[in-house]
């Protein structure tokens, strides 16, 4: 029964570790989003810059399993192309060893009144969780709760390494033997380090509890973790700490995502085959003596192996990032596609949920995919204009595609902001997913009305019935002004442009006007029969349509001034309500500069 206590306080100090690092990587991260995605998207081609951004971000955020996972959602998003994350995964590789260099402080020894025994794990711990209780209860700030839940993680971190030292050393015994079998077995101490790797999820909490074995047997001669006992489970760690990341970005990744945790397996793999060789030939040769092969390790010692280990192929191969990419790519190549769907998949961005958990990257995502869905509902209204000119039979087939496009980039998105509200904390973020869950109905709802247009132009051309000179000519005119408030629209949308915003309600209400007009002329043409059924009835329900286009511009360009005015954000209605019954200098002259223009070219027309 001593053992099988023994392997609970191993596995809940396991547990505690493993809970102490998220939880510390999930206080930086949310403290630091925006700044991570801001460094990330400026990497360049510079091999070297994105290697030393992705070992900076894994050392802060303590797992590389994090930063790669990070990276995939930002190659997703389209922020990192495949190529500039080659460096990063190299760097990250390297940077998940400062944990190890983190726990060696547990065999730091110093006497009493020495400044070192601050930096001892029983004095830091206690210390770390103090300060972060602190900041979380009693000081009522939301960046000081981010921080107390990094100094939370740390402390928690420790006292699973603690408990898992004080555990491992009722077992010296057994684990020692375990280890010495090892030695001259490197083929099964790489595969446990594998296997072990891959079912804790996690490459630092493995070189921990080998470091809290070294730590407990260090200076017991005949018991001790010597160099050639441990450095094949080393390796094997090394490539273990690839199978978590596999499965956690293989789950819904699309292709060039994939490729990242290719190009993380091909460097781990390759990475691994050089140590061996360079041990053999160091060995054979005899610059690898007996002195250094059966060197005893404490914490310390092991931290360092672990870090030459994932610094030296890193330095070597860093070079060759281009070659390990291309590899990537040839064992995942690209699926072929014809120009139009290549066009229509770069506008698709699909919603990366590795970026969930991080309101402030995952927002940016959601309002690029938004963005996207804007590109694509105008061309489909473009198209649909078109077909009121001259109908073709295969661009109503391309109508009908991006509208089930749209129709997916506008549930996936809805669906993502669903999953980041509970994450969203400031006030800041809340009106930003506030806004997106409305525009996205509104470039939704424009989408539709593009394939309603369609669907009057499919109706008149297989009536064979053709629209009126006249009724073309003048349809023109509020086809022009309405492809002017939906560029508008969407730009003010791309850029979170306030002045543009600001202009299309004017235009709104100049259209209005225009719509009401042409409905008079177009009684005017019925009353003297100068116009058919079929025509008649079509050319309404294309002019309403047109007029339901500029209120979805008009409600997507107030919902954006609420982002901004809090005063107006609630109360649009309101707001739109007094801009048109109270004297606004503003409104007035753009809507009699609109009114002055599109009315000119309708008068033209007669």
């Amino acid at each position: 029964m001593g053992v099988f206590y023994t392997v609970i306080k191993i596995l809940g100090g396991l547990a505690m570790f493993l809970y102490g690092m998220r939880l510390m990587g999930d206080g930086l991260k949310s403290g630091s989003g925006g700044a991570l995605k801001a460094v990330l998207a400026r990497v360049t081609n510079r091999a070297w810059m994105a290697f030393l951004l992705g070992l900076l971000v894994t050392c802060m955020i303590q797992s590389s399993t994090a930063t790669i996972v990070l990276t995939v959602g930002l190659v997703g998003a389209g922020f990192l192309t495949f190529r500039q994350s080659v460096g990063i995964v190299l760097g990250a590789n390297v940077g998940t060893a400062i944990t190890a260099q983190i726990i060696r402080l547990m065999d730091l020894q110093a006497s009493d009144g020495s400044l070192l025994l601050f930096f001892k794990s029983e004095n830091l711990a206690p210390l770390a969780l103090t300060v972060g209780i602190i900041l979380i209860m009693f000081v009522h700030r939301q960046s000081a709760g981010t921080v107390g839940k990094i100094f939370i993680g740390f402390g928690t971190l420790f006292v699973g390494l603690m408990n898992m030292s004080a555990a491992v050393s009722g077992l010296s015994g057994t684990l020692s033997n375990l280890l010495v079998s090892f030695g001259n077995n490197p083929p099964l101490g790489f595969l446990s380090g594998v296997l072990v790797t891959g079912v804790i999820q996690s490459s630092s909490a493995v070189i921990g509890i080998l470091q809290s074995v070294a730590s407990s047997l260090y200076g017991s001669t005949a018991d001790s973790v010597q160099f050639f006992e441990v450095f094949a489970v080393i390796v094997g760690v090394n490539i273990g700490d690839c199978l978590t990341t596999y499965l956690v970005c293989r789950i819904g990744a699309r292709r060039e995502q994939i490729r990242v945790c290719f190009v993380h397996i091909i460097y781990n793999v390759i990475a691994a085959l050089l140590i061996f060789a360079t041990i053999a030939v160091l060995r054979v040769t005899g610059v690898l003596n007996d002195g250094i092969w059966k060197m005893e390790l404490d914490s310390g010692g092991v931290a360092n192996i672990h870090g030459l280990f994932r610094l030296a192929p890193a330095v070597l191969l860093l070079p060759f990032s281009g070659l390990l990419a291309r590899l990537a790519e040839r064992l995942l190549p690209d699926k072929p596609m014809d120009e139009e769907d290549a066009e229509i998949e770069m506008n698709l961005r699909e919603l990366d949920m590795h970026l969930v958990n991080n309101p402030t990257l995952a927002l940016e995502e959601s309002g690029q995919l938004i963005g996207n869905m804007a590109a694509v509902a105008l061309k489909n209204c473009t198209s649909a204009f078109n077909q009121l000119e001259e109908f073709h039979e295969k661009r109503d087939g391309k109508i009908n595609h991006r509208e089930e496009l749209l129709d997916r980039m506008a549930d996936a998105s809805n669906q993502y902001l669903i999953a980041i509200a509970p994450h969203v904390t400031r006030k800041k973020d809340s009106n930003t997913l506030n806004f997106y869950l409305r525009a996205l109905v509104c470039f939704e709802r424009i989408g539709d009305l593009a394939v309603d247009i369609n669907k009057c132009a499919v109706k008149l051309n297989d009536a064979k019935d053709p629209l009126s000179d006249d009724a073309k000519a003048e349809l023109g005119v509020a086809v022009t002004a309405v492809t002017d408030i939906l560029q508008m629209t969407v730009n003010a949308f791309n850029e979170s442009s306030v002045a543009l915003a600001q202009k299309i309600e004017p235009l709104e209400e100049v259209i209005d006007e225009l719509i009401k007009e042409l409905q008079s002329r177009h009684v005017d043409r019925m009353t003297h029969k100068r116009c058919s059924g079929v025509r008649g009835i079509e050319y309404q329900n294309i002019l309403t349509y047109l007029e339901r286009l500029s209120d979805q511009c008009s409600d997507l360009a107030v919902y954006l001034l609420g982002r901004y005015d809090y005063a107006i954000g609630g109360q649009e209605h309101q707001y739109i309500y007094d801009l048109h019954h109270t004297e606004n200098p503003a409104f007035r002259a753009a809507f009699s500069e609109n009114r002055k223009k599109y009315f000119a070219l309708l008068d033209a027309q007669q």
